[in-house]
């Protein structure tokens, strides 16, 4: 097995390295058209491979990347499983402006095929969704060519209101959370509020972007020092302090009492070069590696973003020859550190735990067919203070790590760190190629992919049905997920998310970056949309978890039950309203079922202005 990791991982990053060499080539042998090039009218291109504007090339450009938790996402999904976009990557977003630009050409070529059969109602579906998406991009087709001009765009400016009634569940790496998937921001029962911007400029290939937010939360009460106690031993974290007699703080348990919070918080920040068809950044930055909707195993919106170095290849590369098997394909790299882990020396405890250890991840991902999408990830969790210092080196002996450790490297400074592989499809299965998607994202510890190594493996799988027969505005989506394989070594929470040497795991300042799902739980979730026009909708959705009692004594339960309004008010105001009712049960927090509702309001401006310069 160790020979065969070995000839795995020397394989995998010799490949990586070629394809960012032939990337950079392709980058220079041919241009790829910008933004301005595609957002034009459905009667405007002939091929999605058309430029308007051949001398505009995203090399040359710099474009922002449109946060995770845009509509622009499933609004994307719909055309792509509508059958009307097929150059696309769906398990590596964010997205540019300029690539969704270029994804938007492959649109308008489908819909001028369809423009055959007006009477089509995915056709008029789709092309509602397409105008809707164009105008979202207005700025970047106002001129036939952007590139050399300089600009400024206040983006957005936001506040949301959560009025939360009950005991709300604050704690993925344990017992579940109430709110997943928000960025980690504050909440408490009574009143929160959330008040933000976001604004970019750019010159030439370079930009410049921010988002940042006021973020507020009552007081809690948070759990008891015995509680808390109980979690630190099951996470073999030492609970009091030596030196001072009182407890570690901890990021991933909530010991009460917890204070108000008022605090100002960037969301994203980074500077960026668009060179050779990639995108250079450096900053906080959204993140999701996944084709499901409502997690991601490797990287997912869950935690607060991280400060991180990364190289984006943003448009898809094409080989000859290679391509003709593997279709065209797309790669990333990220590096940068975790906060809020807890430094406990050796000298201190036989349990160690790094204090903020780093945190590579490497992704390629491949488009064999316009129907068939797969991708490979890997993330390594290294380092750490009172452990093995953040060196040049020990990133590299990380990076090219190949095969197993003993127990005497791994509590030495020569650890390669905790490592996780992941695999993720999507397919627009036959018969069916326009109605019905099937997805799957996958993740395994201490072994080259859940592909060869499925028993060992934590699963989302999920099927997207586009729309309702007669019912073209009507979507249908579910998703299963476990992190609970039927294995020996799931047991206490000590296999998914976890290590024996970082033992805080996959988290940044205290929750997961992958699954909100936890570390041995098993759940899922489910959808039905309505859709009022291509960025309103009604949904009603559902979703449960339930974690092993082998991992917290006598287990949780959560079911709760969501329902969201998005109405656009005018072109540029939106109005986001949602209401959750939830049912929960965790004998070692509380005792009998807790019931927690959460109510929602959240007014986004768009402004429709930008400086040129």
């Amino acid at each position: 097995m160790g020979q065969l990791r070995c000839d795995f991982w020397a394989s995998f990053w010799m490949i990586i390295l070629a394809f960012a060499l032939m990337g950079a080539l392709d980058a220079n042998a041919s241009g790829v058209s910008s933004p301005a090039a595609t957002l034009a009218s459905p009667s405007s291109a002939s091929d999605p491979g058309d430029s308007i504007a051949p001398g505009c090339t995203a090399a040359d450009a710099g474009s922002s990347f449109i946060p995770v938790d845009s509509w622009v996402y499933p609004a994307m999904l719909r055309l792509y499983s509508f059958g009307f976009l097929d150059h696309v990557f769906l398990n590596m977003r964010p997205w540019t402006r300029a690539s969704i630009g270029h994804m938007l050409q492959d649109v308008n070529y489908h819909l001028e095929k369809e423009s055959a059969n007006p009477s089509s109602s995915d056709s008029e579906e789709a092309e509602k969704i397409f105008d809707s998406l164009v105008d979202e991009l207005h700025f970047d087709r106002q001129k036939d060519c952007l590139i050399d001009d300089g600009n400024t765009r206040f983006e957005s400016a936001y506040s949301s209101l959560r009025a939360i009634s009950g005991t709300p569940l604050r704690d993925s790496y344990h017992l579940g959370s109430t709110i997943i998937n928000d960025y980690d921001r504050p909440y408490a029962h009574g009143f929160n509020n959330s008040t933000g911007l976001s604004a970019y400029a750019s010159r030439g290939r370079y930009l410049f972007y921010v988002r940042g937010e006021f973020q507020g939360a009552p007081s809690a009460t948070g759990y008891s020092a015995a509680l808390a106690e109980e979690l630190s031993n099951l996470d073999q974290i030492n609970f009091i302090n030596p030196a001072t007699g009182l407890p570690y703080y901890q990021a991933t348990i909530p010991l009460g009492p917890i204070g108000s919070t008022a605090r100002m918080r960037l969301m994203e920040a980074y500077v960026s070069a668009s060179v050779l068809n990639h995108v250079v950044s450096f900053g906080k930055l959204d993140e999701w590696l996944s084709p499901a909707e409502g997690g991601a195993m490797a990287y997912s919106n869950n935690a607060e973003n991280i400060y991180a170095f990364r190289i984006n290849r943003v448009e898809p590369l094409r080989i000859p020859g290679l391509s003709t098997v593997t279709g065209p394909f797309r790669y990333e790299f990220l590096v940068g550190p975790l906060q809020g882990h807890t430094e406990i020396a050796p000298t201190v405890s036989s349990w160690v735990n790094p204090g903020d250890p780093w945190m590579h991840v490497e992704k390629v991902s491949f488009r064999p067919t316009s129907n068939f999408e797969l991708g490979f990830e890997r993330s390594v969790i290294w380092g750490g203070k009172g452990h093995e210092p953040i060196t040049l080196h020990t990133f590299l002996r990380s990076f090219f790590s190949t095969s197993g450790t003993t127990a005497a490297v791994k509590n030495s400074p020569e650890d390669p760190g905790a490592r996780f592989g992941a695999f993720d499809f999507t397919y627009r299965l036959p018969f069916l190629r326009n109605w019905l998607t099937l997805y799957s994202d996958s993740e395994v510890h201490d072994d080259i992919s859940p592909i060869d190594a499925p028993r060992r493996a934590a699963i989302r799988p999920g099927l997207y049905l586009s729309h309702v027969p007669g019912l073209s505005k009507l979507d249908v989506r579910a998703e299963a997920v476990s992190t609970d394989p039927a294995i020996t070594n799931s047991q206490l929470g000590h296999f998914m998310y976890y290590e024996t040497i970082q033992r805080q795991g996959y988290t940044n300042n205290g929750s997961l970056i992958g699954d909100w799902i936890g570390r041995e739980d098993k759940g899922g979730q489910g959808w039905v949309t309505y859709h009022l026009s291509g960025n309103e909708w009604v949904q009603v959705g559902v979703r449960n978890q339930k974690a092993d009692k082998d991992f917290i004594p006598g287990g949780t339960t959560i079911n709760d039950i969501n329902f969201q309004i998005v109405k656009r008010v005018r072109k540029d105001l939106e109005l986001n309203g949602q209401f959750t009712f939830e049912h929960w049960k965790a004998p070692i927090y509380l005792d009998g079922q807790q019931t927690v509702t959460s109510t929602t309001i959240q007014l986004t401006w768009f402004p429709k202005r930008q400086i040129l310069f």
